[in-house]
């Protein structure tokens, strides 16, 4: 019996949006919520599949007996619990920050982990129903599985630029809707069909009205915390998948938005628009009529610093945003401005929607615009700069922890020495950053460019370094030369002058630092001075913050949990040390905690206690075997592709990005090497599952040891590019990384296939583990070894095939 196309069509809308759903959740959570979510959306997808297989072994019988009836019951619910489980899911008052002392919110989140599995497990339902009711053309079912995966996951990507994230929901329902009609356009009679689709189509009709799904965004972001202010409002809205993008207007109390600004200014901003970012990071648009004199508050920031210290005529502003930094430049007579963005709707508005307003700004003759990432810009020029801006580019947050699973490759060592390295001699590197009490990011950051430094040959880095501090903010000066004694007088002009706070020059006294913006100890001071010191390790090591220089191998600047500094924190909660907290690393910890409980309870348990059922005769040896091979290939496959999507964030530009075409490659190229497994197995024999596991541990090794130089070249190509050969060397990767898991399967249905439940369970619970453990690994160790230890689990794994299948009788 061979499958309608019909047929096979409802199962690629279904696997599209099942993968576009995936996708979508993490746009929405990280809107709603923050970024923490991201890797716990690949889980909770695994999680669904594990719990579909268990729940089809024991009951697929029944339903191929009832099969056109059973898909399309699954194709509608997945329809309806794709948008009311993302709703439900909203209404859970989740709030990460309070983890450690309100054990409910442990609940809460295990409560959205198990409600966002349910479409996925509806989804999963549909493909496996279709692959054991038609066994003789299970080709055909996992092609249509595979395109229609691949299709979702580039489709997704591209409404997110027309269609808000909260509408696609309305599109995945629809999707599913379609699917179900078009199986019941073979499975009925006309007078059936014609009943259904009516009743169907009326259902899409009263449950899809106009704006019926609203984004419950946390009260903690800083776009809720501005709309209490009477009087403002949200006046446009832009979508797209590097973020959704909200400018408010406040009617009544003017904004004002000038970060460090010093207590000594006498002069205030414009009338200004914010704009959010995710529904954080705030940036603004400034109302600019041309007169460079209305932006002097701009002079009274502590980046204003570089243009205090010689006059300077070509720079590069990198995040140029909404362009605040660009008018402190125009406020200093510069020359020539290449300005750097990689969001091209913030350049929209600016060019075209808020142009007037903003003076257009972007048009003026001494400003370059360049669509692009910032160190994929650098990566294609050879221009030199009297200047390198980069200024607050990440919101308040971030310094709190609540991005510490975010990978920034713009503060990492190897960022550092590529920024120096298009400095002109004598040039500047200016790095502003908010000020954080304890302080976190500023110290890491200052042993980042310290580690840079001695790594490109500096021997005495506190040569070249300045820094200062407001009460808000803290710019670091990195110069391509020596600290003069003109640059040092000019410094101390500045601070003075504006009641800054001198951090660091070379030769600096303790008694000339924490003057005006008073803390308790002069932090930075004595960070700076350590970190340069001799026992700069020593002082990493001792801190009460994870400050360990950031590197291309753990790109992780806003990570600074310890655990033996939780203990402490633990004991001040009750008086106030809340503030301590890495909330988004406690909240990955979380997450695998309740990954481990959930694919136990719904995938193993199940199992274990209808072994009888299933026909499943205890052999410990053989069983021992085949739960280490399986399990083994559940982790390492995971993280493996995990690794890989987050090292290709570099090349990709965006975490988005670099999911959707890692996973589409991986999945694709997977199912391609799964067909061949089997003409593989017939030509070669026992030894075939040799050849895939030498291919996985040559090519991720290799493509792990020689990232550096695979990122350098790829990031001189045009987006066209490095979208394809990122694809070209990711799908043989993926084309091997397809076939131990179906040789192993497959001799296992030709020998034991009541074992087979078991290998789907084992599987399903390390994937479902894996995605969430893989990003604590690379967190704590780095990329390079989550490679070589997923390759060290392939070995394991190489090892028991032999063992598992002699004793199961292959």
């Amino acid at each position: 019996m061979k499958p309608s196309l019909s047929l096979l069509i409802a199962v690629g809308i279904i696997s599209a949006s099942s993968l576009a759903y995936e996708i979508l959740l993490m746009r929405l959570f990280s809107i709603i919520q923050w970024h923490h979510f991201a890797y716990m959306m690949i889980s909770l997808a695994l999680l669904g599949y594990g719990i579909s297989g268990v729940f089809l072994a024991l009951n697929r019988d029944r339903l191929t007996q009832h099969f056109p009836a059973a898909i399309m019951a699954n194709m509608l619910l997945f329809s309806l619990a794709a948008p009311a489980c993302f709703l439900l899911a909203q209404q859970v008052p989740f709030n990460p920050g309070e983890i450690l002392w309100a054990p409910r919110q442990l609940l809460f989140l295990f409560g959205i982990y198990l409600m966002l599995t349910l479409p996925f497990f509806f989804a999963a339902n549909v493909v496996g129903l279709c692959l054991y009711h038609y066994k003789n053309q299970v080709s055909l079912i996992y092609a249509a599985d595979l395109f229609g995966a691949g299709l979702g996951s580039a489709g997704v990507i591209l409404l997110l630029f027309s269609v808000f994230p909260e509408q696609l929901l309305t599109v995945l329902m629809l999707s599913g809707i379609a699917s179900t009609l078009l199986v019941s356009i073979d499975s009925f009679d006309r007078s059936k069909y014609g009943i259904i689709a009516s009743v169907i189509i009326g259902l899409a009709i009263i449950f899809t009205p106009t704006g019926w799904v609203t984004l419950k965004v946390s009260p903690y972001k800083s776009l809720n915390q501005l709309l209490q202010v009477p009087g403002t409002k949200i006046i446009d809205r832009y979508s797209s998948p590097l973020g959704l993008i909200s400018v408010v207007n406040s009617e009544t109390t003017p904004l004002r938005h000038a970060p460090g600004l010093s207590l000594n200014a006498t002069t205030e901003p414009p009338e200004q628009l914010a704009v959010f970012t995710d529904a954080d990071n705030i940036s603004v648009i400034t109302r600019y009529n041309g007169k460079p004199e209305t932006l002097g508050y701009l002079d009274q920031t502590t980046s204003a610093l570089p243009y205090h210290l010689k006059p300077l005529t070509d720079i590069l502003i990198l995040g140029a945003g909404t362009g605040s930094d660009i008018l402190q430049a125009n406020y200093h007579a510069i020359k020539h401005i290449d300005a750097v963005e990689l969001n091209p709707q913030i350049i929209n508005l600016m060019q075209i929607k808020y142009a007037d307003f903003a003076g257009h700004l972007y048009s003026k003759p001494n400003v370059n615009l360049h669509i692009d990432e910032a160190r994929g810009y650098l990566a294609t020029t050879r221009k030199t700069y009297e200047l390198i801006n980069i200024s607050l580019l990440d919101a308040f947050g971030a310094s709190a922890g609540l991005y510490s699973m975010a990978e920034n490759y713009l503060y990492t060592e190897q960022a550092i020495q590529e920024y120096l390295r298009h400095l002109s001699p004598g040039g500047y590197l200016g790095i502003t950053r908010w000020i954080k009490i304890p302080p976190r990011d500023e110290p890491k950051l200052l042993a980042t460019v310290i580690n840079a430094l001695k790594n490109a040959g500096v021997r005495q880095p506190g040569q070249q370094l300045l820094m200062i501090r407001g009460w808000q903010t803290s710019t670091l000066i990195v110069k391509n030369g020596v600290i003069s004694a003109e640059e040092i007088s000019r410094l101390k002009q500045f601070c003075n002058e504006r009641s800054f706070d001198l951090v660091y020059y070379p030769g600096i006294a303790e008694s000339e630092v924490n003057r005006f913006n008073i803390q308790q100890q002069p932090f930075l001071y004595q960070a700076a001075v350590a970190l340069l010191g001799d026992q700069s390790q020593a002082f990493i090591d001792a801190y009460k913050f994870n400050i360990e220089p950031a590197t291309d191998d753990q790109p992780y600047l806003f990570h600074f949990f310890k655990w033996r500094t939780l203990p402490e924190i633990l004991s001040l909660l009750d008086s106030g040390g809340s503030f301590l907290l890495e909330s988004g690393y406690l909240l990955l910890i979380a997450a695998l905690v309740q990954a481990i409980l959930a694919s136990l309870l719904l995938i193993a348990l199940p199992l274990w206690l209808w072994k009888s059922k299933l026909g499943i005769e205890p052999e410990s040896n053989s069983h021992l075997r085949m739960l280490v091979y399986f399990f083994c290939l559940g982790l390492a496959f995971l993280f493996i592709e995990i690794g890989f999507i987050q090292k290709f964030i570099l090349i990709l530009h965006h975490p988005l990005y670099a999911i959707t075409v890692m996973l589409s490659t991986f999945l694709l190229s997977a199912g391609v090497g799964s067909y061949f497994s089997t003409k593989l197995s017939c030509v070669v024999g026992k030894s075939a599952f040799m050849l895939p596991m030498a291919a996985i541990a040559l090519l991720s090794i290799a493509y792990s040891l020689g990232f550096e130089s695979i990122a350098g070249f790829l990031l001189k190509m045009d987006s066209w590019g490095r979208y394809l050969f990122s694809i070209m060397l990711i799908a043989p990767l993926g084309f091997f990384m397809g076939m131990p898991f179906p040789m192993a399967l497959a001799k296992i249905s030709q020998t034991a296939p009541a074992l087979i439940p078991w290998v789907w369970g084992v599987n399903g619970c390390a994937s479902v583990i894996s995605a969430i453990l893989a990003t604590l690994i690379t967190m704590q160790f780095g990329f390079t070894v989550l490679i070589f230890l997923a390759v060290i689990l392939y070995g394991v794994a190489a090892w028991c095939f032999p063992k598992m299948a002699a004793t199961t009788g292959v």
